[in-house]
């Protein structure tokens, strides 16, 4: 089984690969911006897993980012059973505060960096029944309860879940699955970095946990849905 993970230097990214990382027959490519917690984490998987991950640094921001992934994923070369476009920024700011500068970098990470990974994989590197998972967030589900501080974040994983079903009804004939799982909090260093002081009852590892059986086994129960994963109401 061939396996992608975008973001996994830390948090939930990174408990995802150290549990797909516990199938010897699983191969993991990794692309996150973090080249120094992946080596630490590369060798985790070697000494607890006797597990080789591919790891790539990529900067989502870059202005030739859509050539950059697609020279990788040439010289990668391989067609992938399980995608998590898992990278994301978060930013807790007032609206009328926040500048032009942070809602491009947003968009650019939380949704053409998505976007253009699945622009590649749909285009040449998917496995038949592929299953292509978006990480989004309650805050981009409408009808959800909403918190002041995240109007940028919000809109663009609302962008990501409409993305989502639009790509799920144009391929609804290859047999790839797309999905996208709208997470509510989890104890997370992006989560104490935006809410200090604040404590998830869900911690990453749990998390983790829950999309790692979603990616393997809910691929032949779902197309183009969004799902929240959430303990809190509504």
């Amino acid at each position: 089984m061939n396996i992608l993970i975008t973001g996994a230097s830390r948090g939930i990214g990174r408990e995802l690969v150290l549990k797909f990382a516990q199938n010897p027959n699983s191969t993991i490519v990794v692309l996150t911006t973090n080249s120094e917690q992946l080596n630490s984490l590369a060798i985790e998987c070697l000494e607890v897993f006797n597990n080789s991950i591919i790891f790539h640094s990529i900067n989502f921001l870059s202005e030739n980012i859509n050539q950059e992934l697609a020279k990788l994923f040439e010289s990668i070369n391989l067609n992938f059973d399980i995608v998590i476009n898992n990278a994301g920024k978060l930013i807790n700011k007032p609206f009328l505060q926040n500048t032009l500068k942070e809602l491009e970098e947003l968009n650019k990470i939380n949704i053409y960096g998505p976007y253009l990974v699945c622009q590649q994989i749909i285009g040449k590197y998917a496995n038949k029944n592929c299953h292509i998972i978006n990480i989004g967030s309650m805050g981009g589900v409408q009808g959800s309860v909403k918190f002041p501080g995240l109007s940028i974040y919000s809109l663009t994983k609302a962008a990501l879940a409409n993305l989502t079903e639009c790509l799920a009804e144009e391929f609804k004939d290859t047999g790839i699955k797309i999905n996208c799982l709208a997470l509510g909090s989890a104890q997370t260093e992006m989560l104490e970095e935006a809410f200090p002081g604040y404590k998830s009852t869900v911690s990453a590892k749990e998390m983790a946990e829950y999309i790692f059986q979603f990616s393997i086994s809910s691929g032949k129960f779902f197309n183009g849905k969004i799902i929240p994963v959430s303990v809190t109401t509504p």
